[in-house]
């Protein structure tokens, strides 16, 4: 194989390396990416928090319609136990359970609005629960399958490097160190010769110069600087 044969080939080996790599970093990209977990959990914290403080309200509700109710019940007590004979203390004593039982009447309607709040917040918990649960066995199937996708392309990663490096210390150093100079700074260092045209530029090549590329001379282009190549 030809020196600018071996460039060629070793510029392969870099660019699937390049994109092994890429997915390597993919991969891990989408094993830390947990973000739809953590909204899910997030949601269902919050919807828990609105449950317990909507529980709270309704019994705090509870509790001051049965001290309404209890009111009234001492006040018929006393009104109808007949230790009450002053007319006009037993007229204020009906006044008194009428406007208990205006206000029992109010706590009970927001009583029953509380207590569809709470079945309400209820069956949104029970979905986020479901949902909660189907995303943690999709996160864990999914780091099954990318962890053992990761092990796959980490091994074909050692495989190239390992063959890289064993090409690379087959070619000169001198033209090695061409070759890196152009892929830093061009990306692509090696570039081919088709109908007598620079593939890196598009350029016509001399007819010196893409024979001499042709015999497996080093020759780079007059216009892109890339080194040429020809099968």
């Amino acid at each position: 194989m030809s020196l600018v044969g071996q460039l060629y080939k070793l510029q392969q080996l870099d660019l699937e390396l390049q994109r092994k790599q890429q997915e390597l970093n993919e991969i891990e990209n989408q094993l830390s990416d947990n973000n739809a977990l953590v909204a899910a959990e997030s949601k269902f914290v919050s919807q828990t928090e609105q449950l317990e403080d909507a529980k709270r309200k309704q019994k705090n509700s509870e509790w001051e319609v049965e001290d309404l109710q209890e009111k009234v019940k001492q006040i018929d007590s006393k009104l109808y136990s007949g230790t009450t004979k002053d007319p006009k203390e037993l007229v204020n004593l009906e006044k008194e359970i009428k406007s208990l039982k205006s206000q029992i009447r109010t706590k009970e309607d927001a009583l029953l609005g509380l207590m569809s709040q709470v079945e309400d917040i209820e069956a949104k918990v029970k979905t986020s629960v479901d949902e909660l649960e189907r995303l943690k066995q999709e996160w864990q199937q999914g780091q099954e399958i990318l962890g053992q996708r990761k092990g796959e392309v980490e091994t074909v990663l050692a495989k190239l490097r390992e063959d890289r490096d064993g090409l690379a210390r087959q070619i000169d150093s001198e033209a090695l160190s061409t070759y890196e100079r152009i892929r830093l700074t061009k990306g692509q260092a090696v570039v081919k010769v088709e109908r007598g045209r620079c593939l890196g530029c598009h350029i016509t090549v001399p007819t010196s110069q893409w024979q001499k590329a042709r015999a497996g001379d080093l020759i780079q282009c007059n216009s892109c600087s890339k080194i040429l190549y020809l099968e």
